[in-house]
């Protein structure tokens, strides 16, 4: 008698145990491996089906003060890329002589005309490759140079990279900038001889930006320097 009691205790228990199992699952759902988990706080939620701009004629509202394409600018990348690409391709329009990658390696063997040229003190040479403007500025600091008693001894070590940063084609005249990174040693002496600036033994890395332009019309294949700036 007392095990019928025992076992009818059993089975009211279990009944109470399978009826709080369905509860609970029908409270906090079942799980079934592809449920997402805790939620991300730091990542940004899917847009709606409402929000999402899948339809041809979506509006697409930009940012006060920035422009579609702004995003490209900012990082100096497609936007200045692209247009330095169009603007090559309609000099070698314009000039079917002409080769970025020729023009980049004739930029680079007149740049180190150039500053050899400037060092000591060729006049004559610098003529013929800079635009007026850049001669007067050049040859004003020769005569400074000269008068002063001065020695410059400028080394090109090498030149570690030289790209075209930037074209224009504003036909018959193009213009190419082209970025130099190279090594130097600057040091100035005067006329005793003694260091008066720089270093002898210091290898500088220095950032030029030249610019060159010519008239794709003119019978004269050469460029000529027309700028230069450093980030120095």
């Amino acid at each position: 008698m007392g095990e019928g009691f025992q076992f009818i205790d059993i089975v009211f228990f279990a009944m109470i145990a399978a009826f709080l199992v369905l509860r609970l699952r029908s409270v906090l759902g079942r799980r079934d491996g592809h449920e997402g988990g805790h939620p991300d706080p730091f990542r940004r939620p899917a847009p709606s089906a409402q929000t999402r701009p899948d339809r041809a004629d979506e509006k697409i509202i930009s940012l006060p003060g920035r422009a579609r394409g702004d995003d490209d600018a900012a990082s100096g990348k497609e936007t200045a890329g692209d247009a330095t690409s169009v603007a090559l391709a309609e000099i070698e329009r314009a000039d079917p002589t002409f080769s970025p990658q020729q023009f980049g390696e004739g930029a680079k063997a007149a740049f180190e005309m150039i500053l050899g040229a400037y060092k000591s003190g060729d006049v004559a040479t610098l003529k013929k490759m800079l635009s007026a403007e850049v001669y007067s500025n050049f040859l004003g600091a020769i005569r400074i140079r000269e008068k002063a008693g001065e020695t410059l001894e400028d080394t090109l070590v090498g030149i570690k990279n030289a790209e075209i940063a930037e074209a224009t084609a504003d036909i018959p005249t193009a213009t190419v900038t082209v970025k130099f990174v190279s090594e130097q040693i600057h040091a100035t002496r005067d006329e005793k001889g003694d260091i008066v600036s720089g270093d002898a033994s210091a290898v500088t890395e220095v950032t030029d930006f030249w610019t060159f332009s010519r008239d794709t019309q003119s019978r004269d294949p050469n460029w000529t320097l027309v700028a230069t700036r450093s980030l120095d």
